[in-house]
């Protein structure tokens, strides 16, 4: 199975994805995550069909559909995914990343460098294994 790759951002008030891995870009935005993975797996499609009925060159896996949608989310587009379930404050705790150096982050005001969306995410990890955990 092949993967596609998807890369999501948030802009203004929108999540927004696009890729240019088959045959020309695809871009969607959508207020809410769930909603632009949606709309995306949609145009995607609509996508390949019209390269399809234009005689377009497509790799076959894209063809026949065996290929996975894989989101990658920019710093911006995670925390703003999680607010509402998941605090600044509680982020701040487990990452050691200052709460207001965080909501910097989500407002676009600064992007953060690579280690730090690493640590982001791995606090996002032990957060959830500590939900799991419990019995």
């Amino acid at each position: 199975m092949n993967r596609l790759q998807v890369e999501v951002d948030f802009t203004d008030k929108n999540f927004c994805a696009g890729t240019g891995e088959i045959g020309g870009v695809v871009l969607v935005t959508h207020k809410t995550f769930e909603g632009l993975k949606k709309e995306f797996a949609e145009a995607l499609q609509f996508h390949i069909e019209g390269c399809i009925a234009d005689g377009d060159k497509l790799p076959e896996w894209a063809v026949k559909g065996e290929y996975e949608i894989e989101y990658s989310l920019s710093v911006q587009a995670l925390l703003h995914h999680f607010d509402g379930i998941l605090t600044r404050e509680a982020l701040s705790r487990v990452t050691g990343i200052n709460a207001k150096q965080l909501g910097h982050y989500m407002s676009g005001h600064r992007k953060p460098r690579a280690d730090k969306r690493r640590k982001i995410i791995e606090g996002m990890h032990n957060i959830g294994r500590e939900f799991i955990s419990v019995v």
